[in-house]
């Protein structure tokens, strides 16, 4: 079961269509639901994205954290993903970017929304950005 904050996002988007109010208002999210890496329970979590051509981005910053967050360990394990847009479902592939093609990513996003630069700077892992294709 998802935190109560990220379970009121979820509540919230399912039942807008996608849309979110307070802090989210106005950003385009995602519901990404994994199976665990240990437990292979489904685990839904809302991630703000990234587009990227034919394929959405999403940025495992757990806002700076020191660790990964839950849901990159389980799409490193099984990396077959549902995403929930708001006006479509549909399964997806999850592969994490490395290298220049992260980097690159990355600098992207930060440039769109300098958060996620304020998240890195808050941790000493480089954090990932997980490319998701639709299968």
């Amino acid at each position: 079961m998802p935190n109560p904050f990220n379970q009121q996002i979820i509540d919230e988007f399912r039942a807008n269509g996608g849309r979110v109010g307070g802090p989210f208002a106005g950003s385009e999210l995602i519901l990404l639901t994994t199976r665990g890496a240990r437990s292979g329970n489904a685990h839904t979590t809302p991630l703000g994205v990234q587009p990227d051509g034919e394929r959405i981005l999403v940025i495992a910053s757990a806002a700076g954290a020191p660790q990964n967050p839950d849901w990159f360990h389980n799409v490193r394990k099984h990396p077959r993903v549902t995403v929930e847009t708001g006006s479509e479902t549909y399964e997806a592939t999850a592969v994490p970017l490395t290298g220049e093609e992260r980097d690159q990513a990355f600098a992207r996003a930060a440039a769109d929304d300098p958060g996620w630069a304020d998240y890195q700077a808050k941790t000493t892992r480089t954090i990932p950005v997980v490319a998701l294709s639709r299968i």
